[in-house]
Parts: C-alpha cells; sequence; structure tokens
C-alpha cells in the first residue's frame, strides 16, 4: 500500500492519505492515547514527539511538537498505518468515539452549520483540518478548530479573513467569529 504525505499550512502538523477509508463515522481529534482502543491510533500517539492525531474519511493528519523533526516521525507513521491495513482492516474508526448529545438548532444556526459544512468545511479539510460549530451568541461564532488548523499560525488570519467574512456576508446577524 502507498501512503501519501502532504505538507499543511501548519508547519507542526502533516496529512497522511493512505489509499483507503479512514473513517466511516465523521472527523475525529484525539490527543490523549489513553481515549481510545485502537491500536494504530495509540501506536502513533506513542511516537515522542507526538501531540495529537486527526482522522477525516479519507485522510489523517498527524501534529507534533514544534522541536521534533518530520524526519524522525514520518517514517513511523507511514510504517504503522502500513502495517495496520496489511492486517486486513479496511477503516481505522467504524463507529463513533464518544456520544454527540442531539441539539435543537434555531435558523441562524442551521444557516451557520450549512455554510460552514458545504462552503468552508472542504476547504479547510484539504488542509488537514476540520472546523466545528459550537455556539451562536449576541452575533458571534464560536467554531472549533481541529487537525492540522488546531495551532496553525495562519489560522486566525483564515478564521477573521475567510470564516467570518463569509458568514458575514451571508449571514448579516453575524458579527464576529471566534476559536475556541
Amino acid at each position: 500500500m502507498f501512503v501519501q504525505t502532504q505538507e499543511t499550512p501548519n508547519p507542526n502538523s502533516l496529512k497522511f492519505i493512505p489509499d483507503k477509508k479512514v473513517s466511516n463515522s465523521g472527523s475525529f481529534e484525539i490527543t490523549n492515547k489513553d481515549e481510545t482502543n485502537n491500536d494504530l491510533v495509540k501506536n502513533i500517539l506513542s511516537i515522542n514527539g507526538v501531540t495529537g492525531i486527526f482522522l477525516d474519511e479519507d485522510f489523517l493528519s498527524v501534529n507534533k511538537m514544534e522541536n521534533t523533526n518530520w524526519e524522525d516521525v514520518k517514517h513511523i507513521v507511514i510504517s504503522l498505518i502500513n502495517e495496520y491495513y496489511s492486517d486486513g482492516k479496511e477503516t481505522i474508526i467504524d463507529k463513533k468515539l464518544d456520544s454527540e448529545k442531539q441539539v435543537d438548532f434555531n435558523e441562524i444556526e442551521k444557516q451557520i452549520i450549512k455554510i460552514l459544512e458545504t462552503k468552508i468545511k472542504p476547504a479547510v479539510a484539504q488542509d488537514g483540518g476540520d472546523i466545528k460549530f459550537k455556539e451562536f451568541k449576541n452575533g458571534v461564532v464560536t467554531v472549533q478548530l481541529q487537525g492540522s488548523c488546531s495551532g496553525c499560525p495562519s489560522s486566525t488570519m483564515t478564521l477573521k479573513q475567510g470564516v467570518q467574512n463569509l458568514l458575514c456576508h451571508y449571514i448579516p446577524d453575524v458579527k464576529e467569529v471566534v476559536a475556541i
């Protein structure tokens, strides 16, 4: 199997693209190896210098400490991914890791979520990350950045010039976007 790697705007995050499905259950960010029973995720999080993993439908992003060199991590991650899939496994995540509570969103929140899902998430996913809606209150949209976007030097600019401008354009009630 061939695992491609792709640099992201975040120098401390690298996107790994196996030629197989990664998640059948949406996206997940895991920063603690005790949060999962998945052997691959635990093994990657055990690599010295790795701080987190973000898994999406067809890729995973690995985040590392700033003082860790990618050459010390990259080949180990590729080897672990190859070994995992060569054991006959078809996906890394095949069910929900946590039970997300169902929330009834108001009309503005539904519009915000639709714009995030259709116009912003695809671009953010290309960079190895994700953006999740958290709340809308008093004109302020709160989102959570995950994967490569978390801790990325350019995420503030993306958030203000990209996400905020787009949401303000389509939804006049939105005045600001902040990340938690």
